[in-house]
């Protein structure tokens, strides 16, 4: 048997704790989620060789469970997407499988080998959405399943296809789908519209790219400008469909039970002859009672280390999605286990784009409008995909999240100059435009802030109850948890989390005495420290709305829980690992 993978995970559980009783918590994560995944010349027939095999994935519990997955095969050589991201591989089994990236229109060929064990008989793939332009050349070595051209125990099937709708798409085993599907046997396609719409890619819908070059120089922050890790700029064919970041999240279940009935099985029958009587499975798969609760092959906390992390090598994409505020977030979802997921988006709602790569249009004027539903529950159906768009500015909150104030501080200010007032971050401007954000300046730290908050402070009457004026009740700042995973403040980035630190109260002019209660706070950070040093950061918990579904063989935290981290545009958002 496998050694169990034993792992610490006690600095995370203390973020979860923290998490249930605040709404604004610092976050200092190792790695950030982007779609990778592999991909063939854009705009070009693409031939991917996969295998399917059998390994163990390992769960925060310490269980390793053994599983099937498609994979690359042994001398491939895929090209891995974006190319940003640093440490790509691509295992010869992986749950889930490699999301396959190809361009609208092009003419894609998978060459599947079947490479589990010989008891578990025959496996194909089917790709839903797509119409298949190879018949499949039945015989007694790779015969014509019920669903799809079958590849026999050490045997290849090719399936070829014409990517003709873009957007997120899955693929997963046709044969004995209540068992193969279920040991890991899916994945993902991401077909790109080949010609973008112009709006998406002109500069001024976009964002997330920090493109002014001296900024890091300017100001002291490394890691500008941004670099794009997305793959494409617009998900569709259509001018609304633009977006700065995209995440691909992939829900599934799992039964321990089922999957160590298999390895039984496998195991007693490990030199059987293939098709010889006897030589096949004959695993229970019901009563169906899931144990693990995976995104994108990981439960939580695993989900939130970094890609293709080492001590997960069969499980080789994270989710653990970031954004600065004002940016449009594509989330790119699809159900590839058995039950529906009620996924919560903390925030805001999501806007569907599209269904099954079907955009979502404007019955009275499609060409330039969508029609998409806001969800408060994005319900991850078997087998189907969506694309949304999540979208955060901090608006309507009714207090400043920059920290600003006006007039000039009073106290000591952090670097010992003893007068806040001259630093200028406290002092920046909002200009409203037609929809009420700063944008005219994309080179603002508060470009997208919502003008109508600007220099209102989170408390009016420190301490407790917050009276008329203040947008909520809060603790005792000494009743939080301390640790590096709560900064202490409802303030964006370092800088407003240090004035937070302070007696920021408006002096009473011609005096320099403070007026209390005017403009203070008394929200003292518990730790001034982070990792990365720079970010101060808003963490949302995206989860299940299923209680069930957010443990681990029944223990919180776990599950299908992740964290929407929210980064002031001051921190560089680095997704290469």
């Amino acid at each position: 048997m496998r050694p169990m993978n034993m792992k610490n995970a006690i600095t995370k559980t203390q973020l979860l704790v923290a998490l249930t009783v605040a709404i604004t918590l610092l976050f200092t994560p190792a790695a950030f989620a982007a779609a990778p995944g592999i991909t063939s010349t854009a705009g070009t027939a693409g031939t991917f060789n996969l295998t399917a095999q059998d390994a163990y994935l390992n769960q925060p519990d310490g269980e390793a469970v053994y599983s099937w997955g498609y994979g690359c095969l042994t001398g491939s050589a895929p090209v891995f997407v974006p190319a940003a991201i640093g440490g790509a591989s691509c295992n010869t089994m992986q749950v889930p499988g490699p999301t396959l990236v190809v361009a609208e229109g092009a003419t894609v060929t998978i060459n599947l080998t079947n490479s589990l064990p010989t008891a578990a008989g025959n496996t194909s793939i089917l790709f839903p959405g797509f119409q298949l332009t190879s018949t499949c050349a039945a015989n007694a070595t790779n015969p014509q399943g019920l669903l799809a051209c079958e590849a026999a125990p050490g045997q290849t099937v090719t399936y070829t296809f014409t990517a003709s709708t873009p957007g997120t798409h899955a693929y997963y085993s046709g044969t004995q789908g209540d068992l193969q599907i279920e040991m890991g046997l899916y994945g993902a396609i991401i077909v790109l519209p080949t010609a973008p719409p112009a709006n998406c890619a002109n500069g001024t819908s976009v964002t997330n790219l920090y493109t002014k070059t001296d900024f890091g120089t300017a100001n002291g922050y490394a890691g500008f400008p941004e670099r794009d890790f997305r793959l494409s700029t617009a998900a569709y064919d259509h001018p609304k469909s633009c977006y700065d970041r995209e995440y691909l999240f992939q829900w599934a279940e799992m039964d321990s039970r089922i999957h160590r009935q298999a390895l039984a099985q496998v195991q007693a029958k490990a030199n059987c002859a293939a098709g010889s009587s006897g030589c096949s499975l004959d695993v229970q798969t019901e009563p169906y009672h899931p144990s693990y609760f995976l995104i994108n092959g990981r439960s939580m906390p695993d989900l939130m280390d970094p890609n293709y992390a080492g001590e997960y090598p069969h499980q080789p994409y994270n989710g653990n999605p970031h954004m600065h505020p004002g940016e449009q977030t594509l989330v790119r979802t699809i159900g590839q286990g058995r039950w529906q997921h009620p996924f919560h988006e903390h925030a805001n709602h999501v806007r569907i784009l599209a269904r099954d790569g079907n955009l979502i249009l404007s019955p009275t004027n499609p060409a330039n409008n969508l029609a998409g539903v806001l969800m408060f529950n994005t319900d991850t159906t078997p087998g189907e995909a969506f694309d949304g768009i999540f979208y955060f500015s901090g608006r309507g909150l009714n207090w400043d999240p920059y920290g600003h104030h006006p007039g000039p501080d009073v106290g000591t200010s952090p670097d010992g100059t003893g007068n806040p007032g001259n630093d200028p971050l406290a002092h920046l401007s909002c200009t409203p435009d037609a929809n009420g954000y700063n944008t005219g300046n994309p080179a603002a730290l508060n470009y997208f802030e919502w003008c109508q908050d600007h220099n209102k402070p989170v408390q009016v009457n420190p301490f407790g109850d917050v009276p008329a004026g203040g947008p909520a009740t809060l603790p005792d700042p000494n009743v939080f948890t301390n640790g590096q995973w709560y900064g202490g403040t409802p303030y964006f980035g370092p800088d407003a989390t240090l004035r937070a630190a302070m007696p920021t109260c408006t002096s009473t002019a011609g005096t320099g005495a403070a007026t209390p209660g005017t403009n203070c706070t008394t929200l003292l950070p518990s730790n001034t420290q982070a990792n990365p040093q720079n970010e101060r950061g808003w963490a949302f918990m995206w989860h299940s709305h299923n209680e069930r579904e957010i443990t681990t063989n029944n223990v919180f935290p776990g599950g299908m829980l992740m964290m929407m981290l929210v980064d002031s545009r001051e921190f560089a958002i680095d997704e290469s690992q």
